[in-house]
């Protein structure tokens, strides 16, 4: 009996089965990463997307036989490592993927193998620390420290000590953290009446995430803004936590599940109300569109709030499907070099932000669809920051075409890993979509 070569069916994602004892078997998880390594040295259809692939062909092409069999378990880390659980594989190059009868899902079997390796407690301290997205933010925000910590971040001295204490790259840019936080002052407007659509609910809740709630509260507020001026009635979420995807990529699988108690009984009220939940953070987003629903597959609840989570620009693109979106923008933003993340691509969305920019006049989109190579935490570490730019190299060049005005990321944290590609010579400002948006409105 032959196997069929690939697959033109649409990927079919199964449940993550991590309740199960099999799940955590590790002499079982060394036999599936044989597996599916061995199928990965067969096709190598993948070794442009990061560089678990480049790093896997190599320990076989190294091997005494240039086969799977020629490479020592334990090695099996140095691909696992190199995975930062961008989804690109699963649904835009392997043609093994269920319901193909070789089910290859290689995300979630490198996310097995790092919950095994954290529920053995090797999991680095700095892994944890910087897993800790929602701590650290409320502890770096407190007045006074929050002065300290972003001179500390920008201090030689003090870096080259993360550097080799933590093993936080001396030369990576961090965001600083906000002194005002976006939940303490945002103003949501409430009083505008419900303009229900075809296809768009006609009120929002919004999801601070962490990001947006500690760094860059000005794309949450640019949010507001937006939905105000189409008289959208929006609120935030009563109560909210991590969304879970640091914790996720780090393996910390009860971490998830904690939060995710925290979190859905607030969202899933608000979707049974009828209102469309924004993020402005891909990965949040994710998480709770594909990430809890397949951790949780029988939650009610986590399938509600799936159902209703929304991209920002997914939204504001069905409003204007559903003529409920004004287009009386004031500035046109000239030349835009634009970003699609990894983690919006795998939402199959389409190009939304892209479309909503091209629809302010005088205003033209370059936009790369690669990974950046920063994701998250990973291009913070030392021992990935090298690769992290190498990877973004060729989005690097392709977001200087055309002498930009502006560069965009709905990642905010991918945008500032490419100005930092890009160096000190572009001119070009670094502004998230959302904030471009709103400075085509003239708001």
């Amino acid at each position: 009996m032959t196997a069929r070569e690939g697959s033109l069916e649409a990927p079919t994602r199964h449940a993550l089965d991590w309740k199960s004892p099999s799940f955590w078997d590790e002499a079982a998880l060394n036999q599936e990463l044989h597996r599916v390594f061995d199928i990965c040295h067969g096709c190598r259809r993948c070794v442009s997307l990061c560089t678990s692939f480049p790093t896997l062909f190599d320990l076989v092409d190294d091997s005494p036989t240039q086969e799977m069999d020629g490479v020592k378990t334990e090695d099996y880390w140095q691909v696992i490592d190199q995975c930062y659980l961008c989804d690109l594989c699963f649904l835009t190059k392997c043609p093994y993927v269920p319901p193909h009868e070789w089910e290859l899902d290689f995300p979630h079997l490198m996310l097995r193998a790092k919950a095994i390796k954290y529920k053995k407690g090797e999991t680095k301290f700095r892994d944890k620390l910087l897993s800790s997205t929602d701590t650290l933010g409320k502890l770096a925000t407190i007045p006074v420290v929050v002065q300290t910590v972003n001179a500390l971040n920008k201090t030689p001295a003090a870096r080259a000590v993360m550097d080799s204490a933590l093993g936080i790259h001396k030369d990576r840019q961090l965001p600083e953290y906000a002194s005002a936080k976006f939940r303490d002052h945002a103003a949501p407007q409430a009083d505008f009446p419900v303009k229900n659509g075809e296809r768009t609910p006609g009120k929002v809740a919004l999801y601070a995430t962490c990001y947006v709630n500690y760094n860059e509260p000005g794309i949450g507020h640019d949010l507001l803004k937006i939905l105000a001026h189409n008289e959208i009635p929006a609120r935030l979420v009563e109560k909210e936590a991590c969304c879970g995807m640091p914790k996720l990529e780090l393996g910390d699988l009860d971490a998830v599940e904690q939060l995710k108690n925290i979190n859905i009984p607030h969202l899933a009220q608000l979707a049974r109300d009828g209102y469309a939940i924004l993020t402005a953070v891909p990965s949040c987003t994710l998480m709770f569109k594909q990430e809890l629903p397949l951790m949780f597959p029988d939650d009610v609840d986590v399938k509600a709030v799936a159902e209703a989570m929304w991209d920002p620009f997914e939204y504001l693109m069905l409003r204007n499907k559903d003529n409920l979106l004004k287009k009386d923008f004031q500035k046109p933003l000239g030349n835009v070099s634009y970003h699609i993340a990894c983690h919006l691509r795998v939402q199959k969305i389409g190009q939304k932000t892209r479309e909503m920019l091209q629809l302010v006049p005088e205003t033209k989109v370059n936009t790369v669809e690669r990974c950046s190579g920063h994701d998250g935490t990973w291009g913070v570490k030392t021992e990935f920051f090298d690769n992290s730019m190498k990877i973004g190299k060729p989005v690097f060049k392709a977001m200087a075409n055309n002498e930009p005005d502006y560069i965009s990321s709905d990642c905010a944290i991918a945008g500032r890993h490419i100005m930092q590609g890009m160096g000190e010579g572009t001119t070009a400002q670094k502004e998230h979509p959302i904030t471009l948006i709103r400075i085509a409105y003239g708001l």
